[in-house]
């Protein structure tokens, strides 16, 4: 089982980016799919969690109106809208599959990627 995260990078305050998510190993509609977030000295937060079908299940509130999760055209894949980025935002950031089909529960598998690090500074 793989989940990789990309798409990271430096961006400026307001700034948008797009992270994706490539997926392999396992069925893709068996699982929600979620993104996760992680500073130094903190504990991984769940950012978003989406069905296998691309319905929202859940959205940090820090996050509520600014990111939005979808699926690919093409099957396993996943990605992450950022826009209006603030610097708060910057941690890495992971994709990875819930416990959970259709439900966000908040356990998450433990495949874990690199993630990519999204930085927000001017």
């Amino acid at each position: 089982v793989q989940l990789q995260a990309s798409g990271g990078g430096l961006v400026q305050p307001g700034g948008s980016l797009r992270l994706s998510c490539a997926a392999s190993g396992f069925t893709w509609d068996h699982h929600a799919i979620g993104w996760l977030r992680q500073v130094p000295g903190k504990e991984r937060e769940g950012v978003s969690c989406m069905t296998s079908s691309g319905i929202a299940l859940y959205y940090a509130d820090a996050v509520k109106g600014r990111f939005a999760a979808s699926r690919g055209n093409a099957k396993n894949t996943a990605y992450l809208q950022m826009n209006g980025l603030k610097p708060e935002d910057t941690a890495l950031y992971y994709c990875a599959r819930d416990r959970s089909r259709a439900h966000y529960s908040g356990i998450w598998d433990d495949y874990w990627g690199q993630g990519t690090l999204v930085t927000v500074s001017s």
